[in-house]
């Protein structure tokens, strides 16, 4: 198992862990009436723990019942040692120091979180009405032309600027883009395909959109990449995606939707006492004192 795997399984182990009142690492909840697979040092190990184990180390991609028996030999392996070495870090205390605790209990949050999404979600599924209705707003919101342009890039605004006055004085721009560009696109004169503004940096993008085709900025555009000198080649109508290609991101939508406003209610209802912090001290440390 890479270590990147076992921190998230770590995660998941400890989670359940810090759900138990025992005083011992517990792999299982009460609740939990799966098969028993294995015991370490009378804890049980279920099929339901091996089951996100699995899903946790593939992230998600497999489960328990799509491993082969050799597969599963090894991986029934690997849930004992990590539960003995959860077990073995109760006993020296781990668990209790500060930085653990409160991972653990993150952890905790976390999952908690999540099963609770997916409950207020299933209790509801979206009607075909308010699917529409929905694919309807966020069409409305998307940008209604793409953009097909040239750039060339470099580092100050003078040279920008000399790269405009070449321009002006009949200069083609894909061959100064080769010439003078900083950027990959030099080597397709400067090309950057079709785009849509939402897709560029907010000074490209308003400068891209007031200009026609054929036309160039003729005063350098500034982003944190750089100096750019603009050409529009192009411009065409966007197609928004048809709604039974769109419907399950749609259906996200709306389920975000409503789980954030199901959250609202909490906080509203809720009786948060926020701390306000105290201020750094100002007062610098006094020096030190030859003896």
């Amino acid at each position: 198992m890479n270590y990147a795997r076992f921190l998230v399984v770590a995660g998941v182990l400890a989670a359940l862990a810090a759900c138990q009142p025992q005083s011992t690492a517990s792999s299982t909840t009460a609740s939990d009436t799966s098969a028993v697979l294995a015991t370490v040092n009378g804890t049980p190990v279920t099929e339901n723990l091996l089951d996100i184990y699995v899903k946790a180390m593939s992230q998600g991609k497999a489960t328990a019942s799509t491993l082969s028996a050799d597969q599963r030999t090894q991986v029934i392996d690997q849930l004992i040692r990590a539960v003995l070495v959860s077990q073995q870090a109760e006993k020296d205390g781990i668990d209790k120091q500060t930085d653990t605790a409160n991972e653990l209990a993150i952890t905790r949050v976390d999952i908690l979180q999540r099963a609770e999404a997916e409950h207020i979600i299933k209790q509801k599924q979206p009607t075909d009405q308010e699917l529409h209705t929905e694919y309807e707003t966020q069409v409305a919101t998307l940008p209604k032309t793409e953009y097909h342009a040239h750039h060339i890039l470099v580092a100050t605004e003078p040279f920008a600027q000399g790269v405009i006055a070449r321009l002006q004085k009949g200069e083609k721009f894909d061959d100064l883009a080769k010439k003078e560009s900083m950027d990959s696109s030099k080597d397709s004169g400067g090309d950057l395909g079709w785009f849509t503004p939402d897709h560029m940096e907010k000074p490209f993008a308003d400068a891209v959109v007031t200009l026609k085709p054929g036309e160039y900025t003729h005063t350098p555009v500034q982003t944190r990449f750089g100096w750019h000198v603009i050409e529009l080649v192009e411009t065409r109508p966007l197609q928004p995606p048809a709604y039974d290609q769109a419907k399950g991101r749609v259906e996200q939508i709306i389920d975000a939707k409503r789980f954030k406003a199901y959250v609202d209610d909490l906080v509203a209802k809720a009786k948060i006492d926020r701390k306000t912090p105290a201020p750094a001290s100002t007062t610098p440390p006094p020096a030190n004192k030859a003896g």
